[in-house]
């Protein structure tokens, strides 16, 4: 186990820069609300605050601390549309659902843009995001993304080649880049507490350390955890990998996935401005992908590989330092202070999973690595359709999601093999 900050959250770069430390109170007794949402991460969050703006009585139950999951973890990269882009959506689902999913893509980053600026909150916020091409297959990748997100109305792209990237990356690693101005990165556990904090002020509840052991369902719903219950005409089950069977019927089409982080001293200007002279957030086209940025104080968060089933590295800092150092060789006597990892939700389709159980519970996971900005657009639609506006919480919700194959048992193995298949035509560029 990750050492624990006082906080409850692990003890993580996040962690020892968030704005604050106060904890919310377990809950004790009874309490009925309108709208009970069970997982305080953005997903959670993000439900409630768009609920309780539109007036419902929200209660959130957390199983330890507000964003202590993958939403207080993350590389903190607002990176636009889903894990799988429109062209395969509209080869698996159609030209209907391709089109409803596409007018969405790029919602959620203007959502966290608004929340910050509404509730001003201080998260760290920097502009821009890319996506760094290894070799010449990727680099076409790259040039047909930018034709395709362009076709969706995303106009703020960029293309960079050869000598061009150096502008943005002091790393020769790559070929070429993309650019998208309308991305960014920021400090991700600030932005959910700050988002927690916004819903307290219209009146919703927060309780932590008070995991939901039981549901019984109904009308209302009626959710136990040690010390209290809740009851509630409506839920909203946002725990993502960390929902612990709350949900046994979806548990076979999705599959915790791990993945690790560590966060370098603080570096000179001079030698932060030499690996990202723009300050903007990257990540490689690999299939297991490098993604880095620097923080507020100029240190080089490096986060990369994946660990299926979402167990720890024996060593987080082994695992991904020769990574760091791949792309910034400068950094060989650069001290590491912090190593973390968290765990995302992996779909079969890598398209996120919308529903509802009976007609009053909902569920909004499985982002498949894409759960900044789309975890935003989840609580957006899950609002949405409680209030009455189900058209595009149901274009998600309709999409098809097949088990993970091999059941439980063979799940992590049989796709650790497809992982490395992808890593190896990655290395071979094939």
């Amino acid at each position: 186990m990750q050492p624990q900050a006082s906080s409850g959250h692990v003890a993580s770069y996040y962690a020892a820069s968030s704005n604050s430390t106060s904890q919310r109170p377990m809950l004790e007794g009874d309490v009925e609300c309108d709208v009970c949402v069970v997982g305080a991460g953005f997903t959670g969050i993000s439900a409630a605050l768009h609920l309780a703006e539109r007036g419902h009585r929200v209660v959130v139950l957390e199983s330890v601390a507000i964003g202590f999951g993958a939403s207080g973890r993350n590389g903190g990269q607002i990176v636009n549309s889903y894990s799988r882009d429109m062209d395969v959506i509209e080869k698996q689902n159609g030209a209907e659902t391709a089109r409803a999913l596409g007018a969405m893509a790029f919602e959620g980053n203007q959502i966290i843009r608004q929340r910050i600026e509404k509730y001003q909150i201080d998260c760290d916020l920097k502009e821009g995001n890319l996506f760094a091409a290894c070799n010449k297959k990727q680099w076409q990748g790259l040039k047909e993304q930018k034709a395709l997100w362009e076709r969706y109305g995303h106009q703020k792209l960029e293309l960079l080649e050869g000598e061009e990237v150096r502008r943005e990356i002091g790393s020769d690693r790559y070929v070429g880049a993309l650019v998208d101005h309308s991305g960014g990165h920021l400090h991700p556990l600030n932005l959910v507490l700050g988002q927690a904090a916004a819903l307290e002020s219209l009146g919703g509840k927060i309780f932590e350390h008070s995991p939901v052991t039981r549901v019984e369902h109904g009308e209302p719903v009626t959710l136990h955890t040690p010390k209290g219950r809740v009851t509630a005409q409506r839920v909203v089950m946002a725990g993502n990998a960390y929902l612990q069977g709350l949900l046994p019927k979806l548990e076979s089409k999705a599959m915790p996935c791990g993945t690790q982080i560590i966060t370098t001293e603080p570096l000179s200007a001079e030698l932060a401005a030499r690996l990202l002279p723009n300050d903007k957030a990257v990540e490689d086209c690999n299939y297991l992908l490098d993604y880095y940025r620097l923080t507020a104080d100029n240190r080089l968060l490096y986060g990369g590989g994946v660990n299926y089933g979402g167990q720890e590295s024996a060593s987080i800092e082994a695992a991904i330092r020769p990574k760091m150092l791949a792309t910034f060789p400068e950094l060989g006597d650069v001290r590491v202070d912090y190593a973390w990892s968290g765990n995302f939700l992996l779909t079969l389709n890598r398209l996120p999973q919308f529903g509802r159980i009976n007609s009053n519970v909902y569920y909004a996971q499985g982002y498949s690595g894409h759960g900044v900005t789309c975890s935003h657009l989840a609580g957006k639609l899950v609002a949405e359709t409680i209030s009455g506006e189900e058209t595009r919480f149901e274009a998600f919700a309709q999409i098809s999601h097949l088990p993970m194959p091999g059941g439980r048992l063979l799940r992590v193995p049989l796709s650790a093999m497809g992982a490395w298949f992808y890593a190896m035509r990655d290395r071979l560029a094939v």
